[in-house]
């Protein structure tokens, strides 16, 4: 089973030579395909010269309607649950087959694109879709082969776009007309029914995430990547909210991605040619450099205009809070090609504490970093969602649950292996509330978090004297260059001792209820990990 699983076969049937002829454009450049999206009316230049488009009814992913095809190659080895949902075999061939016949029916966009920078991973890929557009979010966010290394180009894996295409769940077997499903031993991957580009990206990324631990012992990450001038890798992991694009988008490091990394023993590759960033209330103050990459080639999705103009109004969120651009990583003028760095030296998990109870940075032990990698922990805060009126604690693991077809405990377990044989230094850097709950303490400053930060780059967090988290365990520095003493201590903000314990409690044993799923598999290092309650 495990020879099948991780050999690189290509798909067995080359759809190129179902297609007719007529109907295939393949390997348009980007003004081909800017032309032929407005054309078609599937969108319209903004005052920059993006591409502005709509998804349709569907403004993110949808969880519930994405799939793993259930057989000799996943049935052990994929974590099955809410996030893995199994699906017939029988069922998605059935539904390979009506796609094929609908793209032999219509214009057929045909891309070839590969994943990972590093050349020992590569996954080359073809995608067909019916929309210009979506070809277009393929050039951007796949990494581009040149003119050689198309001739003879052979995809590992397939994919299958068709927005219009919409599934009969009684016949098919899906939940609704819906569906992004991954079948790891036809190496083919069917999305239908939705017009989120989004849901390409992650499907290539969830393949990723199972290939690379099982095959290569490479750890993948949902994670931003950077490196200084002297050649030193970061890394940044967090959920949205966190400022993981924000704190890796620094003007005195060069980018090496913004989402999707691998780890080997050579160092950290980008999977991706692009970034993929939420533009909410964009400005160029607070994001400059992605502000300024927007421009012709780039697309801007769910957006909306200024009234009686082409500029994009980053504010309106009359479609979705969930509004994006996708651009390629050359629009970024410090990104590093190819998209490779060293051994990361500090890896950050960032989390929006919105209870206000952990402190602004903090030094990880090799158990703790393994037990909060898995807990992938932030708070949603309130007024952020309908119903939500005071913080709310939440867990993904790995900080990218939705992606991982293997059990978190399997990238866990890689984490702590590179973390002890490269020594790498692990924080924990709470970007959210101090001296109080969401409502009463304050968000911690910008200006503050990134001091930290620099100051863990440059070593200056090395010998200022730790002390415990009384409940979490955690090690925080007694001082940091430019930040005030008092702010790196969460309980000397806290007006009431008693209250502050109390909020840290109920933190922690959200932590553990939550890692009561994982228990199976768990061993006592990570275990030892876990914060501890004070009960006095």
């Amino acid at each position: 089973m495990i020879e099948t699983l991780i050999a690189r076969q290509t798909t067995e049937v080359d759809l190129m030579e179902r297609i007719p002829p007529v109907f295939l454009r393949y390997q348009l450049s980007p003004t081909q395909l800017i032309e032929d999206a407005i054309g078609q009316q599937e969108g319209q230049l903004t005052s920059t010269g993006a591409l502005m488009c709509d998804t349709g009814r569907f403004t993110g992913r949808s969880p519930k309607d994405r799939y793993i095809v259930r057989d000799k190659t996943t049935n052990s080895e994929v974590w099955w649950g809410d996030i893995n949902q199994p699906f017939d075999s029988d069922r998605f061939d059935g539904l390979y087959e009506q796609m094929v016949e609908r793209l032999q029916e219509q214009k057929v966009y045909v891309r070839d694109a590969y994943a990972c920078a590093d050349p020992s991973y590569r996954l080359n890929i073809r995608v067909f879709t019916t929309q210009a557009w979506h070809n277009l979010f393929c050039y951007n966010m796949f990494l581009r082969p040149t003119t050689e290394e198309l001739k003879g180009f052979n995809p590992d894996f397939t994919i299958i776009h068709i927005p219009e295409f919409k599934a009969d769940p009684l016949t098919d077997g899906t939940r609704q007309e819906n569906f992004a499903i991954i079948n790891l031993t036809r190496n083919i991957i069917l999305i239908g029914g939705t017009g989120y580009a989004g849901e390409i990206k992650k499907g290539i990324f969830s393949v990723l995430n199972f290939r690379l631990p099982l095959q290569e012992k490479v750890l993948s990450m949902h994670c931003s990547a950077n490196q200084g001038k002297q050649g030193d890798t970061s890394l940044f992991f967090g959920l949205s909210g966190t400022g993981k694009t924000t704190l890796s988008a620094d003007p005195e490091r060069a980018l090496i991605g913004d989402d999707e990394h691998g780890w080997s023993d050579k160092g950290i590759f980008n999977f991706e040619g692009g970034c993929y960033a939420k533009v909410i209330d964009l400005t160029r103050k607070k994001e400059p450099q992605i502000y300024d990459a927007i421009r012709y080639g780039a697309i801007v999705e769910n957006t909306r205009f200024f009234s009686e103009t082409r500029d994009v109004d980053y504010t309106n969120v009359s479609v979705t809070q969930n509004t994006r651009t996708s651009y390629p990583i050359h629009h970024i003028d410090n990104a590093l090609e190819p998209s490779t760095g060293g051994i990361p030296k500090n890896i950050f998990f960032l989390t929006c504490d919105a209870f206000g109870v952990l402190p602004p940075i903090a030094r990880l032990s090799k158990a703790q970093a393994m037990y909060h990698f898995v807990s992938g922990y932030t708070a949603k805060v309130a007024g952020t969602e309908d119903g939500v009126v005071e913080p709310q604690t939440t867990f993904s693991a790995c900080f990218g649950a939705p992606f991982l077809p293997l059990h978190p405990m399997a990238y866990a377990q890689l984490l702590g292996e590179k973390m002890e044989e490269y020594n790498v230094n692990i924080w924990l850097v709470n970007t959210g509330w101090s001296g109080g709950a969401y409502g009463v303490g304050k968000r911690i400053k910008l200006e503050y978090t990134r001091a930290m930060i620099s100051a863990a780059l440059n070593g200056e967090l090395n010998g200022v004297g730790y002390r415990k988290h009384t409940i979490f365990g955690v090690s925080i520095p007694g001082s940091c260059p430019g930040v005030p003493s008092k702010v790196l201590s969460p309980r000397t903000l806290w007006k009431d001792d008693d209250l502050f314990y109390e909020t840290s409690n109920r933190l922690a044993q959200d932590f553990i209820n939550n890692f009561d799923q994982y228990l199976e598999y768990a061993d006592s290092e990570i275990l030892s990990g876990a914060p501890r309650l004070n009960l006095q």
